[in-house]
């Protein structure tokens, strides 16, 4: 069962804009930076206080962040929920039945392990599973 939130993305344009923008109006440090090949994105997360967001940057358009800004533009992307062993929750999900998106975790940001849940097993939400295994 998750632990807790571990951060919400937001889909941005321009990631360096983004950062400078949220460290402005909410005081929001650079936690790390990284390129997500993987998934198609440069990510950075930020701290703002003791929680998390987490910003995507298309590497691309025709890479799933890339559509999303295509289609909704900038705004939140997913919620993404800590979770102890992400294989066990997506086991889980799958046996009551919700829609995945990934049937077996992959590589996030810090070397996590991550795992998406479509947006119709959760009322509309992209969610996202964050886990150390």
């Amino acid at each position: 069962m998750p632990l807790g939130i571990h951060h919400v993305g937001v889909a941005v344009d321009d990631l360096d804009a983004a950062i400078e923008r949220y460290a402005a109006l909410f005081d929001a440090t650079v936690e790390h930076r990284e390129r997500v090949d993987e998934q198609g994105v440069e990510a950075a997360s930020l701290r703002v206080g003791a929680s998390r967001i987490e910003l995507l940057a298309p590497l691309g358009p025709d890479t799933p962040v890339g559509r999303f800004l295509a289609k909704r533009g900038p705004g939140m992307h997913h919620v993404a929920f800590e979770v102890a062993d992400v294989s066990v929750e997506l086991e889980r999900l799958r046996a009551e039945g919700a829609q995945l998106i990934d049937e077996e975790p992959r590589h996030g940001m810090f070397g996590l392990e991550v795992a998406f849940v479509h947006p119709e097993a959760t009322g509309g939400v992209l969610a996202e599973f964050v886990g150390n295994g």
